[in-house]
């Protein structure tokens, strides 16, 4: 064992600030939701009932609702809605952004799509009352 240590990680840095899991928006290495926004597709790093994050290389305007429509691979269900960019890690290259509306029903397709992608890319046998316990529960991550 090494004599070095890790430096302590301030208490506010170790708190999550989601509310709900989230979950990599990828399905055997390809992604599988994106986001329209200005016309352009983007793929979505990951996605929760609260927010999504996607890569982008340089810092986008923050304190801002946008528009956005939210696809999922092979589907032409879509999740129309305003968001906002919560953080931008540079490191990283992607912006965070929490949701400030969903239109119509789209609260509940959301968590359909969520329940569904965890039944799909779950490593052991769950039920979808499992997957749908997930999806509402707390962030793990």
């Amino acid at each position: 064992m090494s004599g070095t240590r890790a430096a302590p990680v301030p208490p506010e840095a170790s708190v999550e600030r989601r509310g709900c899991q989230r979950f990599v928006a990828r399905r055997r290495g390809e992604p599988c939701f994106w986001v329209v926004m200005d016309g352009a597709r983007i793929p979505l790093n990951d996605l929760s009932a609260d927010g999504f994050s996607y890569p982008l290389a340089t810092p986008p305007a923050s304190g801002q609702a946008f528009d956005f429509v939210l696809q999922r691979d092979g589907v032409p269900d879509e999740i129309h809605g305003r968001a906002v960019v919560v953080n931008f890690l540079a490191g990283s290259a992607q912006a965070g952004c929490s949701f400030v509306s969903l239109d119509g029903d789209g609260a509940e397709r959301l968590r359909d799509w969520l329940i569904a992608h965890v039944l799909m890319t779950a490593t052991v046998r769950i039920t979808e009352k499992d997957a749908a316990a997930i999806v509402s529960g707390p962030s793990l991550i």
